[in-house]
């Protein structure tokens, strides 16, 4: 089994970030890592947050720093990784990437304990770095620069202490004077050599100051002074003339500012009035702002509070530290205030935001000081805060994050064209159930009844210098209506359009002209009203229409085409009559080239199935310069104008090549290249859409041009990083659209469909998938379908916190105590209950659930929910809470032998967990409901009392099997209680996962990977007849085949073990069923070892696997969602010829477009195992991004070229997946790769001829430019 591994969603969860001005120029940026990602972002002008680059590193980032070289105009980005590569990254605005100043090697790979990485440090002034390790190892590199103004980096000099553990590095700011780095250290050398344990508990945090002598080239321990037991985190304050220097030490309960040669000057940090005793407040991530006339710093708290702390100091002597609550916000891991008044919040779990200020904390609110520091006998006394409404802050954009991915299924509920996928996602009250489908958000701004179902509209400005359209023009079959634009759109009368007559098309002509084409002639409207008219000969009338905003071309009833120019006087001329064979299906002029007069070419379908390149120069108009034979009659055409990209920001200051869009009558959209020089036809593409002919339209996306292809789904073709995409809309059938732009909506569409006229934006451009959220109430843990009603069941649960109940009766107390004014601030909070509202109701609700998290109760306390779930509506039609502390960990449907109930749903649950000191629990219990209220509802049978925490559930031959700790357990349907009927004790460690076929069960334990069991009924006796050799910590199982498992590890690998053929028909055909040699056992295991098929290393903790096809007749995929919130594909290949070649293009990737980060990609891929018989896609998906001498000096290896490799990339791996692929176009080759969306089987290289779609058969031969087994079908059946 040979698989190709595919991220279908990149990780929405950010490790680490860092701010600076990595393009140049004024603009402020965002470079944050999701685990083995990459990504730039920046706030556009209407403060949304654009991703200018993604790119995959293969490895895992573990942190990152910004520095700028003294006189520099940008910043560099400094990488630590799992590489044991130290990586200077400077980013190139011409290109679009990250370019590799700097790798310097310093230790192994791998995430370990004494290879440096896990820290980063820079000089304030960019003249070093610090790169530590979490124990001993600390290196300092010198950054300067060359004669031509260069970056260098020296040899490292090394600062190692040994039996010493790092809690946080900083660079302290000491102007232009030796740079010197503070860290958090601890030492236990004394602790190791203690059996007592005394010293242990007697071992003490050091502050420690290294110093950088730049004349010595030396690094020395400057410095050392014992700091605060609970110190875990060091912000740098600022110096050299700006501030007093030093640095804030952030503690359990204090922030504390040090020095060398200072007093401590210490302040207590508030919490909030419910919090329990046994909980202290820590510092999880610190951001600074900086002007020059004064800095403040903001702190967040492991609760999601952010304070402002300031220093009052005269020179280099700090009087005063002052700590005040500033707001509230989700808990994040890292926070960046950016110049431009924003400050970016990467969320721990969830969605991350982009906040603006609209204050900065100088208002009255609750204020700790070092000034008012009162200790007692039992402490420092604490300062209490009640939190509030967002006062200094205002959100104003959000980026999705599926992080963490709890549970996942991939089902088609809605009855959809493509299945969708079902996910659990968040933690505590930011959770949610989240439904992906395939597809670009939409943004309806407004939806009209329109007297008649019109057949087209159009938009049109008055002048060419206009900024906005000046009216809307919907055609119906009999009547012309037009809207003008203004705050409001309605009709108008004196446009001068005629009225009484179905229009072709309408449009600006020249600067200031109007056009109307209606069937019997053109109308022309002038500036000052005059009006020009010309008829058509006869009784011909105009059938098709093509123009741009000096040519026009129409065709006459018959074939005939006239063509038409505006001369210098703004008149419209007649240059050219010229007669085609047949009746003309559809034509269309490219744009206006910037400079010219004319566009030279006019593109003409037919009839016939060929589409014909005419020439409008005046030496050779009407001219045939090329004939494309299409494999069904055109229906429209778009010459489009793209930017030819081999990088830069959106493909800009690139020459721009002409395409050629055909939307075939067969649902096809054809694509091919115009040569600029020759008009010659090149390099095709086809893509299946849909059911119906695609219409295309040209709109425009963040000032592009771009194409909207209306089938029986829209699609938008649209330039992104550098690339052109095409992805289809989460929205409704379209029948005409055309560019929509108002005062109101910048850059729109307005389309019709049915009697309805449409004005939408389209929403988060490069997704690969649009989602609807449905609010939970604590972290979901997993989810089934009822199968008759196909509601969702969904079990949640959250350790440490309040029941509904209990907390709306602490609200119901804070809101009487706000009132009797104790924090000044009367709230009225009003809490959604479906957990916690998500949206843009976080302000207007003072103490929203999702916005604060919920108040904190003792560890050992449990609240847990059952929910079923309507997904068509997303309403909740029931909701049972458990009580008495406890908490649901499993689920499952079954039908008992006793059909009496029909499909019972049973829970697993456990009472009193606790994980620490030692793991223990009161009682584990299994309930048993029945499905009442036509499957909406739930009602108790009984609960049965069990001895561990059931972490499986699962339905066996009219049984319920439950794993119980180590114990594998049968159970069948009692009155009162569920009767147990056998049992397995002979597992190693817990049971955690259940699959079940035939008479197989396939045990997943937490440590020790899979057990094969079977049942024999007439013995009643559970035995194992195979397991595997290799140790895994499962964290997810899915069943495969009969004899094949896939499952995941807590190390981030995927791996598929099977039992051999041999093996597997031996115990088959064996009477006693392997039983005799189960008892006589090998090596204290099972008799037989399954064999490993498959290992690949993702690089990411996998929470959840499932064997589906994405699209309905499609093959089958393994689809997986992990941790950070990433979604990938397994996806089998069918012929060795395409494993072949993907080895070999995954091996010259390898050589010649090494990771960013250092890190080996092929040790990346074998971080744990050997790889095995898994392609990367990723890496090969890759090849469209390199630069040209490099794809053709890899193509050259493979004996292709790299148009072929790209078409081999884009279809013989034509996946059963919907995931995005790219388009680079690279000008030299005239070449490009089609960005699409991949439907269907897996195909050979092999031509598939005479396939049929709709009624049109598929037929040809390569030299037609038809690549008919380029072509993608979403009928089941159709290959």
């Amino acid at each position: 089994m040979y698989l190709y591994s595919l991220t279908l969603q990149r990780p929405g969860g950010v490790v680490c970030a860092t701010n600076g001005n990595f393009v140049g120029g004024k603009t402020q940026e965002i470079v944050v890592a999701r685990g083995k990602t990459l990504d730039l972002l920046r706030p556009d002008e209407s403060g949304k947050l654009q991703t200018l680059l993604s790119v995959e590193v293969f490895g895992a980032i573990r942190s990152l720093a910004q520095f700028r070289l003294t006189g520099s105009q940008k910043d560099y980005v400094v990488v630590g990784s799992d590489s044991g590569r130290l990586v200077i990254l400077e980013y190139s605005r011409e290109r679009n990437l990250f370019h590799k100043v700097h790798q310097e090697t310093f230790g192994k790979s791998g995430c370990r304990r004494i290879v440096p990485g896990q820290f980063l440090a820079v000089d304030p002034k960019g003249r070093a770095a610090m790169v530590a390790a979490c124990e001993k190892q600390k290196l300092v590199y010198v950054l300067n620069r060359d004669a031509a103004a260069r970056l260098t980096i020296s040899s490292p000099l090394e600062a190692h202490k040994s039996h010493t553990i790092t809690y946080s590095v900083t660079g302290v700011d000491c102007g232009f004077d030796n740079p010197v780095f503070a860290a958090i250290e601890l030492d236990y050398s004394e602790a190791d050599i203690d059996p007592t344990g005394q010293a242990a508990a007697d071992a003490q945090k050091h502050l420690t100051f290294y110093e950088l002598d730049l004349g010595l080239n030396h690094v020395s321990r400057k410095w050392s002074e014992p700091v605060d037991n609970g110190a875990n985190l060091l912000v740098t304050v600022p110096g050299g003339g700006d501030g007093p220097s030093g640095v804030l030490v952030c503690a359990e309960n204090f922030v504390i500012y040090k020095n060398q040669g200072h007093p401590d000057v210490r302040a207590v940090i508030p919490r909030r009035a419910d919090l329990p005793a046994e909980r202290g407040v820590l510092v999880v991530s610190a951001a600074t702002h900086r002007q020059k006339s004064m800095f403040f710093f903001l702190l967040q708290t492991e609760y999601g509070d952010i304070f402002r702390v300031t220093l009052e100091h005269e020179a280099d002597r700090v009087t005063e530290l002052k700590i005040k609550y500033f707001d509230t916000i989700p808990v994040t891991s890292s926070m960046s205030v950016l110049k431009t008044g924003f400050l970016f919040a990467a969320s721990e779990f969830g969605n991350h935001a982009l906040y603006q200020f609209q204050a900065i904390g100088e208002a009255e609110d609750v204020e700790a000081s070092s000034a008012t520091l009162m200790e007692t006998e039992e402490g420092f006394q604490p300062v209490f805060f009640q939190p509030r409404g967002l006062k200094n802050l205002v959100r104003i954009d959000q980026v999705e994050s599926l992080m963490p991915i709890m549970d996942m299924r991939v089902m088609n509920l809605f009855e959809e064209e493509t299945p969708q996928v079902f996910t659990l996602c968040g933690r505590g009250p930011r959770s949610s159930l989240r439904i992906l489908r395939p597809g670009l958000a939409i943004n309806e701004m407004a939806v009209s009844q329109l007297p008649g179902t019109p057949s087209a509209v159009w938009t049109v400005k008055k002048n060419v210098n206009d900024e906005f359209d000046a009216y809307i023009v919907v055609s119906f079959v009999n009547a012309t209506l037009v809207l003008s634009i203004g705050e409001t759109i309605e009709e108008v009368s004196d446009s001068g359009f005629l009225d009484t007559t179905p229009s072709l098309s309408v449009s600006l002509l020249g600067d200031d002209s109007l056009m109307q084409v209606h069937p019997n002639g053109i109308r022309h409207i002038r500036e000052d009203g005059r009006i020009n008219e010309w008829k058509t000969p006869g009784k011909k009338t105009i059938v098709k229409v093509g123009l741009n905003r000096l040519q026009v071309v129409i065709a006459l009833s018959g074939g005939e085409l006239i063509y038409f120019e505006m001369d210098m006087t703004g008149q419209l001329m007649e240059v050219e009559k010229h007669e085609m064979p047949g009746d003309v299906a559809c034509l269309d002029i490219a744009p206006v080239p910037e400079g010219r007069h004319r566009s030279r070419f006019l593109a003409v379908g037919s009839y016939d199935n060929t589409i014909r390149i005419l020439s409008l120069d005046p030496d050779d108009c009407m001219q045939i310069l090329s004939v494309q034979s299409v494999s069904s009659p055109p229906e429209s055409l778009l010459l489009l104008e793209v930017q030819a990209s081999t990088g830069g920001e959106d493909g800009a200051d690139h020459p721009a090549s002409v395409f050629l869009n055909a939307g075939l009558q067969n649902g096809v959209l054809f694509r091919t290249v115009v040569d600029m020089v020759t008009g010659q036809l090149s390099d095709t593409r086809s893509r299946f859409l849909g059911l119906r002919a695609p219409k295309l339209f040209s709109a425009t996306v963040r000032g592009r041009q771009a194409m909207l292809c209306l089938s029986s789904r829209p699609w938008l073709g649209y330039i992104h990083q550098g690339h052109f995409l095409l992805t289809p809309l989460s929205y409704e059938t379209l029948e005409y659209a055309a560019s929509f732009s108002s005062d109101q909506c910048a850059e729109g569409v307005v389309a019709v469909a049915g009697e309805a006229l449409r004005i939408f934006t389209i929403e988060r451009l490069g997704e690969t998938f649009n989602e609807t959220v449905v609010p939970l109430r604590y972290t979901p843990r997993k989810f089934v379908l009822q199968p008759k009603r196909k509601h969702l069941v969904i079990i949640e649960s959250d350790q440490g916190a309040f029941t509904a109940e209990e907390r709306e009766a602490a609200r119901k107390e804070c809101l009487e105590a706000a009132k009797m004014g104790e924090n000044g601030n009367a709230n009225n909070g009003q809490q959604m209950e479906n957990g916690g509202g998500v949206g843009d109701d976080d302000e207007d609700d003072a103490l929203s659930d999702e916005q604060y998290g919920y108040p904190k109760a003792e560890s050992d306390k449990w609240v847990s929910c059952i929910r079923v779930l309507d997904p068509r509506t997303g309403n909740t039609t029931c909701l049972l809470e458990l009580q008495e502390n406890e908490a649901a960990f499993s689920l499952c449907t079954v039908n008992f032998h006793d059909k009496e109930y029909g499909t019972l749903l049973a829970v697993g649950t456990a009472k009193g967990l606790q994980f620490w000191p030692k793991r223990s629990l009161v009682a584990g219990f299994i309930h048993i409901y029945r499905f009442v209220e036509e499957g909406k509802s739930l009602e108790l049978l009984h609960k049965t009392q069990v001895e561990g925490v059931p972490l499986t559930l699962c339905q066996f031959q009219g049984r319920l099997l439950a794993g119980i700790g180590s114990v594998l357990r049968l159970y069948d349907l009692g009155k009162r209680r569920l009767l147990r009927k056998c049992e397995n004790k002979l597992f190693p460690n817990t049971i955690v996962s259940m699959h079940t076929y035939r008479d197989r069960i396939y045990v997943g334990d937490i440590q020790e990977s899979f057990h094969y069991c079977k049942y024999r009924r007439d013995e009643n006796q559970l035995y194992i007849f195979a397991d595997d050799s290799v140790p895994r910590w499962l964290t997810a199982s899915h069943h495969i085949d009969f004899d094949t498992m896939a499952g995941a590890d807590k190390f981030g690998n995927i791996y598929f073990v099977r039992l051999p053929q041999d093996l597997s028909d031996e115990i088959e055909e064996d009477p006693t069923g392997g039983k005799i040699k189960w008892e006589q056992g090998k090596l204290n295991g099972a008799p037989n070892k399954v064999e490993e098929i498959v290992q690949f290393h993702v690089g990411d903790v996998v929470t959840c696997l499932q064997k589906a096809s994405l699209i309905p007749g499609g093959g089958e995929c393994v689809i997986y969602g992990t941790v950070m919130g990433s979604l990938g594909a397994l996806l089998p290949f069918n012929s060795r010829e395409d494993v072949d070649f993907f080895s070999h293009l995954e091996m010259h990737m390898r050589q010649e477009h090494p990771p960013l980060c250092g890190r080996d990609h092929m040790a990346f891929r074998s971080a744990y195992f050997p790889v095995k018989d898994v392609i990367d896609g990723d890496l090969c998906e890759q090849f469209p991004t390199l630069p040209p001498d490099l794809q053709r000096k890899i193509a050259d290896e493979l004996d292709r070229t790299p148009g072929e490799i790209l078409k081999k990339l884009e279809d013989c791996i034509s996946i059963s997946s919907y995931r995005l692929g790219t388009l680079a176009v690279i000008k030299s080759d005239f070449w490009f790769q089609f960005h699409h969306i991949r439907l269907g089987v897996l195909l050979s290289s092999n031509p598939i001829t005479g396939v049929l779609l709709s009624s049109n058969p598929i037929s040809g031969s390569p030299e037609h430019s038809v690549c008919v087994h380029h072509l993608e079908f979403i009928l089941s059946g159709s290959a």
